[in-house]
């Protein structure tokens, strides 16, 4: 059986595919471990070396390049924007998600948070509500704030909602625009909030998203190591991703998202990612949940 062959662009000639190789040397562990924290923040460890090279040995099967040397000097001509190298950060990062997950936390924003809301909407003026979910993913993350909202929200029609889900990955947020999800990442959605949101796509383990969820929810390409240019939020989640930032890049992305969030507002963080020590004049009420006081008045 011949080798395959591939040409991909940027590439001089087409590069055959000789044997297996195994692993990353400790240099091109290095080299790949810089490009990834210098375009993403994040953070690959040595200990991830064998990690690393398992998952670069798919891209070199998909792509055809022959080596790990090779492959690396292909994604040093790409743009952050190229579809390979969002393939490469498909690769190396960790898309585990699912709607509904930390019951902890959307227990509070229904019950808490969203009436709230509700209860001084007329404050306010006309009934708004702005939301950023960082780090988003395939958009469970999104969906899941929708759900509630539609299920909560007296007068949905009256309502102004604005969601917007953002990611480095724009595999994941062609995922997120199809608003479709499987089993998996449906086992935790209430039953009656299946029926009333989602729609089960015929012979296939599938639920669609229904107009009224999608029509809250926009999805956009973002960097977090870049300031995101929106006008100020009610809400923001930063969840499950910060563990993959070092101290210097974490601290980075903390203050890029906390000044996003609009003075009374709230910002919901994983329980486990050791935001505190950055969230300095935030107001810390759980270990997820901080609240940005309001401005002071003289």
């Amino acid at each position: 059986m011949e080798s395959p062959v591939t040409t991909l662009p940027g590439l001089v000639k087409p590069v055959v595919l000789t044997g297996p190789v195994v692993q990353v040397t400790d240099a091109e562990m290095r080299r790949y471990a810089e490009l990834i924290y210098q375009r993403t923040g994040i953070r690959v460890s040595p200990q991830k070396k064998t990690l690393l090279s398992n998952r670069l040995r798919r891209r070199l099967r998909e792509t055809g390049i022959a080596t790990f040397e090779d492959y690396y000097k292909y994604l040093t001509t790409l743009r952050p924007s190229d579809p390979e190298w969002d393939a490469f950060l498909q690769e190396i990062t960790t898309h585990e998600t699912y709607l509904f997950r930390d019951e902890a936390q959307w227990t509070w924003f229904r019950n808490q948070f969203l009436s709230q809301w509700a209860a001084q909407a007329s404050e306010r003026g006309a009934p708004a509500l702005r939301i950023w979910s960082a780090a988003c993913s395939t958009g469970d993350e999104p969906f899941t704030a929708a759900c509630c909202i539609a299920a909560t929200l007296p007068d949905l029609s009256q309502w102004k909602i604005y969601i917007l889900g953002t990611d480095i990955g724009t595999g994941a947020l062609e995922q997120a625009r199809a608003a479709v999800f499987n089993e998996r990442s449906m086992r935790l959605v209430p039953k009656d909030y299946r029926s009333r949101f989602f729609t089960k796509a015929r012979n296939a383990q599938v639920w669609q998203a229904k107009p009224v969820l999608t029509a809250m929810v926009t999805f956009r390409h973002h960097n977090l190591l870049n300031p995101l240019r929106e006008p100020p939020f009610d809400l923001v989640f930063l969840k499950n991703v910060l563990i993959y930032f070092d101290a210097a890049s974490k601290q980075r992305v903390v203050d890029n998202v906390r000044t996003t969030v609009r003075p009374g507002g709230f910002l919901v963080a994983g329980a486990a990612e050791g935001v505190g020590d950055l969230m300095r004049d935030f107001e810390r009420l759980e270990p997820w949940l901080y609240r940005r006081p309001n401005a002071k008045r003289n």
